[in-house]
Order: structure tokens, then sequence, then C-alpha cells
């Protein structure tokens, strides 16, 4: 695992597209390059697992991503759940012992229970939202200096027709191809590429030749657009968290780097621009601010080697335990990290049902 994830690709491949294309799934959301050490594990984490007995294999949610929280939900409450949603929690309560009792909500309501589960990010859970007096210093000092950079500027499109790439142009009727319904990786062609694309960033200036990670889920799923247009997800990276100079992330920044990506796929599609009737940016700012993502880390913290396994969040805590007892954690800072694959909510659930009996 401490190994380079291109000298992993150089043994068993020749063909630079293939490595490169290969070589995004180890920098997908990681402030690295190929060339960094241990970006071996990233590409590994991606593709373990399996969807429908297919090994590795990824796939689109039906009605979109939201449809599995939905899902998800209603399984809940079948069984009992009550959930409230946009009741934001501004503090976890804490008896006279030290133990939870349960959490405070920003309305001024009390919800009493010996067991708190946390999905959001270790540094929410334990720096924002669990009194500081009740953990351990080293403790938050380690949470405090988890590595939460992030790459990723995400753009969500809205266009009135699919993108014709030159490399395999539309057919007359306008249906989706093959690749259409797949992952398309554009500025990949080779791994120096994405090197450089993250030396940029890594000096503070946003990628000039960004790589891009381009699906269309209308194409497999018609409803999530009106007919004839379709929705389009673009997973971009690099960009830094902060600019260079102290440049903030306004409305130019934001449209100054959508336009470099908009133009790069213009390079493979020509006629996109023109097609385009919205998009929404989000940078790693955005992304924080949103979605609670500390440094708008996708994994609630970089998946180096140093914050996974029995140091993720912190060692002698990789259990879902925390120091408070009572509050667990689950989500993506937790082993074994982030992704939609719900391994850390699982584990986390079983450790509760055994500890519960003594809570």
């Amino acid at each position: 695992l401490l190994v380079l994830l291109s000298q992993i690709l150089d043994h068993w491949f020749e063909s630079e597209p293939l490595k490169a294309t290969l070589a995004t799934d180890a920098v997908i959301g990681a402030m690295s390059s190929p060339h960094t050490p241990g970006s071996g594990y990233v590409l590994l984490h991606h593709v373990m697992g399996e969807l429908e007995g297919r090994r590795g294999a990824w796939g689109y949610v039906a009605g979109g991503m939201g449809a599995l929280s939905q899902a998800i939900a209603r399984a809940a409450a079948t069984r009992g759940a009550h959930i409230f949603t946009e009741k934001a929690v501004c503090r976890v309560l804490l008896g006279t012992d030290g133990r939870v009792q349960g959490v405070a909500l920003r309305d001024g309501t009390e919800v009493r229970s010996k067991v708190v589960l946390s999905n959001a990010s270790p540094q929410l859970t334990f720096l924002e939202l669990t009194p500081q007096e009740q953990l351990p210093e080293d403790f938050v000092r380690r949470i405090r200096g988890l590595d939460t950079r992030s790459p990723v500027t995400k753009i969500n499109v809205a266009v009135d027709r699919l993108p014709s790439f030159l490399a395999a142009p539309n057919t007359r009727d306008g249906r989706p191809l093959p690749h259409h319904q797949c992952s398309i990786h554009l500025n990949s062609e080779a791994t120096h590429l994405l090197h450089q694309a993250f030396t940029e960033a890594a000096h503070g200036h946003p990628s000039s030749r960004p790589m891009i990670e381009l699906c269309i889920p209308s194409a497999l799923d018609p409803g999530l657009a009106p007919p004839g247009c379709h929705v389009m997800s673009l997973f971009t990276q690099y960009t830094p968290y902060e600019l260079a100079g102290g440049r903030p992330w306004d409305e130019q920044a934001r449209n100054a780097y959508a336009d470099t990506v908009f133009d790069c796929i213009e390079d493979y599609a020509p006629g996109f621009k023109a097609s385009v009737i919205g998009r929404d940016i989000l940078t790693p700012p955005d992304l924080e601010r949103v979605f609670g993502l500390p440094g708008g880390n996708i994994f609630h913290g970089g998946m180096s080697l140093d914050q996974l396994y029995f140091t993720r969040p912190a060692p002698s805590y990789s259990g879902y335990r925390s120091p408070v007892p009572g509050l667990y954690l689950c989500g993506s800072g937790a082993h074994p990290g982030g992704g939609v694959m719900g391994a850390a909510g699982r584990n986390a659930a079983r450790v509760v049902l055994g500890d519960f009996r003594c809570l």
C-alpha cells in the first residue's frame, strides 16, 4: 500500500490512456497525484465490493441519489423510527457522569437518548457539537490535525441535448449511446496530466486542464429531466480550498473555473457549451458550507495511510466508540472511510447493539 499507484499501473499495463483512466480512481476526492506514496489504496477503495454480483462495479440510483436516502428512511420508518429533517443539532447533551443523554436542536428541542450515533464528520461531531471539556486533549488535538484537504469542485449541469463526442458522434435520433451511460473521463490521456493538474492546485491555482469525470444519469433514468433534455454531473479536480494570494472563491472565480471545464469538454464534444441550460458550481468551500464536508472533502478526511484502519478517526478510537460513553461515530470519518456502501454505519450499528445492554 505504500507503493505509488503509478508503479502498480506500470507493472500491469502498457497503454498510457488505460493507466491514466485507472489512475483517476486513485485520486478521486484526494489532494494527491498518481505519484503520491500510498495513492494505490484509494484505487483499491474505489473497486472493493460488488454490485449485483459484479465485483468492483458501480451503478446509478434510480430517481437520483436522494432516492437511496429515501429508501433507507422508509425501511427505518417501517421499523418504528421517527425521522426529523431540517432540524439542525446544536450540541450533544451529556449527564453529570459524562455519558450521553441525547441531543439539543437549534429550535430548543431536546431529544433524550442514551445512545447517539453521529453521521457527521469527526470535526463537526467532536469539535463543534461535543463539550470540549469532556474529551481528552490528545484526542481533540488529533481531530484538529486531520488532513481534510479536498481538490473537488462539483458542477451540476442541465443541457438540452446529449453531448456528441468527436470520438463517438451521436446518432441522428439523439438516443443515448453506450458511452453516454458510463462514466466518461476527460483530460485523462496520460498520468502526467493528472500530476500536472495536482501540482497547480498544490500551489493554490485551479488546474488549467482539470481532470473531469462526466456522468449523464438521465441517459439511464429519463425521469430525471424533461424529454430530450439531460442532467450531467461533472466531478472535477484539482481546485484548492484556498486560492493563491488570499483570493476568495467568489462568483467570478467560480465561473472562471467552470468556463475552463466547459472549454475542455467543448474540445472533446463541439457544441456542448451551446447546449447548456444551467449550471450549479460547488467549490471546496461550498461543499463544506452546504453539506458539512470539512474542507470540502467527500470522505470527511483524507484516505491516506495515516488516517485509515486503526487510526480512523484517531488511534484507539477506530471501533466507532468515542471518548464519550454512548456517543458513536458512524459516517465517512470512521473505518473504512467514505463511499456509498454503508459499511461504517453497519459496523457502528453492530457495535451499538453489542454495547446496548451495558448502557
